[in-house]
């Protein structure tokens, strides 16, 4: 098609993931990010080989590759004696097997990778930008921010999060209370915690979960607290949380939960509830308006590939658009290419909330495993998938 204009609201991973994988198709690109600055912006993400796939095709691979920390492998343990319930092989065993390693990144230090490519490839990226509102007139999308002023392309791309602006359309509904609460924080490594970031994995047990892992070069390590709680009404990302709330929600559980909960420096700990969204019937809003990332299919943390999938729909909606004769026939096939599979993803992250969470932990080792591997998903290569 003729060169598109593209509009996307959000400057997250999969926001700035289409952007660059847009510019390189040769298209014209605004991002529009409500946040005053890039900065430490939330903790470590994880880089399954499906988003190394994804990444390596928009030309990122090399310089992730040098900014993340690759594990040999992963272990899964008891949450009352700490013993090893089941060993995952990473490392080498993740190359061999699908040509691109398996990461853990600091997202500050992801972002920033995103952001000065898109920047260098031309693209016009708005902070302090908060859209309030957005539709299309025809065949032309536009956006409103909240300062009054509106833009308008002939693709709007909905990359704004869970409380997605652009979603609106689609549905009124807001993101729901999951039943879980998580408490992060990213700490320095220090002899204590040295054979915890050379290992990393989780804790399982009894509706809880503990999960950490290495971060810029393992001289920090970040960790994550899962827990049921009912009733949750606050909302936000940064709640400033205490180790003494953390210290009784995982009492009785081993040695190595409570002196990671030592450590987390109570300035830089903070939890969050876990919203998701529910499946939709489409992405498409009048042929020129279309989801991605959260905004499409958030869901819970528990199989680690929100971010994966993320980046996954912008390289198929890169490859849509640029083997497409219009904007509408292009998200139909972005749409048919991807709806399916995150959907697919969404509810096997929930069920494996229910696995890793079990009251069975001492027999987990013992059952069939059917987690991001297992079920298929680090052999999706979205820079190969049919479009």
């Amino acid at each position: 098609m003729d060169k598109a204009r593209v509009l996307v609201a959000g400057g997250g991973i999969g926001g700035l993931a289409a952007a660059i994988g847009l510019l390189r198709k040769g298209f014209e690109v605004e991002v529009f990010e409500g946040a005053q600055s890039f900065g430490e912006v939330g903790a470590g993400v994880t880089l399954a080989p499906n988003a190394m796939a994804g990444l390596q095709y928009l030309g990122l691979g090399p310089r992730i590759e040098a900014a993340g920390s690759e594990p040999m492998r992963q272990v899964v343990r008891h949450w009352e004696d700490g013993r090893v319930l089941k060993t995952l092989e990473r490392g080498n065993q993740m190359r061999e097997k699908y040509g691109v390693p398996y990461l853990y990144m600091h997202r500050a230090d992801l972002h920033a990778i995103l952001v000065e490519t898109a920047r260098e490839l031309g693209g016009k990226l708005h902070l302090s930008a908060r859209v309030s509102e957005a539709g299309h007139d025809g065949a032309e999308a536009w956006l409103k921010l909240e300062d009054g002023t509106e833009h308008r392309g002939d693709l709007l791309v909905g990359a704004d999060g869970l409380k997605s602006v652009v979603r609106r359309i689609f549905e009124p509904i807001s993101a729901h209370f999951t039943g879980h609460v998580a408490w992060r924080g990213v700490v320095p490594v220090d002899a204590e915690l040295r054979e915890l970031a050379e290992n990393p994995g989780n804790f399982i047990g009894p509706e809880r979960m503990a999960v950490w892992y290495p971060l810029r070069g393992g001289t920090q390590i970040n960790l994550v607290f899962f827990a049921r709680e009912e009733g949750w009404t606050d909302d936000g990302w940064t709640i400033p949380a205490r180790r003494a709330e953390l210290q009784q929600v995982f009492a009785g559980w081993c040695e190595p939960i409570q002196y990671m909960i030592a450590h987390l420096e109570e300035d830089r700990l903070f939890k969050w509830a876990i919203n998701a969204r529910s499946a939709l019937s489409t992405w498409n809003q009048g042929g020129c308006i279309t989801l991605l990332g959260d905004a499409a299919h958030a869901m819970t943390p528990f199989l680690g590939q929100g971010a994966s999938c993320a980046i996954e729909d912008a390289v198929v909606l890169s490859r849509a658009m640029e083997g497409s004769d219009t904007v509408a026939e292009a998200i139909e096939r972005y749409e048919r290419a991807r709806i399916e599979h995150a959907t697919f993803i969404q509810a096997e992250s929930n069920a494996n909330a229910e696995r890793l969470q079990s009251k069975d932990a001492d027999n987990f080792g013992k059952k069939e495993v059917r987690n991001e591997e297992t079920l298929g998903l680090f052999a999706y290569d979205a820079g190969k998938v049919e479009v």
